[in-house]
């Protein structure tokens, strides 16, 4: 007699995975569905269906000059002209401080570093002040 022919096969296997791996392993996966869950399944189906459609956009395909070209290789024009200075700059470190001070590095130094310093002058002009209008209260009273 074959292991299939026998009727309680099926039943011992079941007792076998059960022992080995537990009870939770031979439940029927309804057993435990309530509404809740399944309101947050189609909630995870409808995020996970419009991460699909985001990425299907960015892996469409556009017609330049004659060729089929990924959207996502095509970046976004970056600004690379100095809207102080107009040059046009090639240099990564301008990058940097077109990002950060909307100039390239030398208007940085020319222009943006001055004003820095200045304010920084300032600042430390108006700490000493204060500090000695504290010592001047505190001498008084």
């Amino acid at each position: 007699m074959k292991k299939h022919d026998d009727p309680n096969y099926v039943v011992k296997v079941e007792k076998a995975i059960a022992e080995k791996y537990g009870e939770a392993a031979v439940q029927h996966p309804r057993s435990d569905w309530t509404e809740e869950k399944e309101k947050d399944y189609i909630e995870q189906l409808k995020k996970l269906a419009e991460k699909e459609k985001q990425n299907s956009e960015k892996n469409e395909k556009i017609e330049k000059s004659g060729f089929l070209i990924s959207k996502k290789l095509l970046k976004k024009k970056g600004q690379r002209e100095c809207p102080k200075c107009n040059i046009y700059s090639f240099d990564a470190r301008d990058d940097l401080y077109m990002n950060k001070f909307e100039c390239c590095w030398k208007c940085y130094i020319k222009y943006v570093e001055h004003d820095l310093e200045a304010q920084h002058a300032r600042n430390t002009a108006a700490k000493k002040e204060k500090e000695e209008e504290n010592e001047n209260h505190e001498t008084k009273t």
